[in-house]
């Protein structure tokens, strides 16, 4: 599925919401489900809350795409980082790099996080765009 299509999509589950809060509550208990990682990852990302990332070509695509995992000790920050991470991933360099991540802001998602929050939502960004950027073609 292209970003376009995937951003469609997410923004019409979120916006079914009633308000952003309740858009927020959404992604924490989606992260509440998601698997249970091995810190085997390099501990790339120096924030606090810290988070632990990998990036790598999608092995099952026949283009270069991108496949990203994230995870942290805060659950808030897990929600938005494997949100970041599910969206962009199997998606061709090229496409990361011409995408918009501020797609949440409209959404009422980044405006209920802290500072540090949101600085290490921005460096899980920054990491995805950098593997995208070394693997454009």
């Amino acid at each position: 599925m292209k970003l376009a299509e995937k951003q469609q999509q997410l923004t019409a589950e979120l916006a079914a919401l009633k308000n952003g809060q309740d858009r927020f509550a959404r992604l924490v208990e989606r992260a509440k489900r998601l698997p249970s990682l091995h810190r085997n990852f390099a501990r790339s990302i120096i924030c606090f809350p810290v988070v632990w990332q990998n990036c790598g070509l999608c092995p099952s695509c026949g283009m270069a795409a991108a496949s990203s995992v994230a995870i942290s000790d805060s659950l808030v920050v897990k929600a938005i980082a494997g949100l970041l991470c599910d969206f962009y991933s199997d998606q061709p360099p090229a496409a990361i790099l011409a995408h918009n991540p501020d797609f949440l802001a409209p959404l009422g998602i980044t405006q209920h996080l802290t500072p540090n929050r949101r600085n290490a939502l921005a460096k899980v960004w920054e990491r995805i765009r950098q593997f995208a950027e070394a693997n454009a073609k």
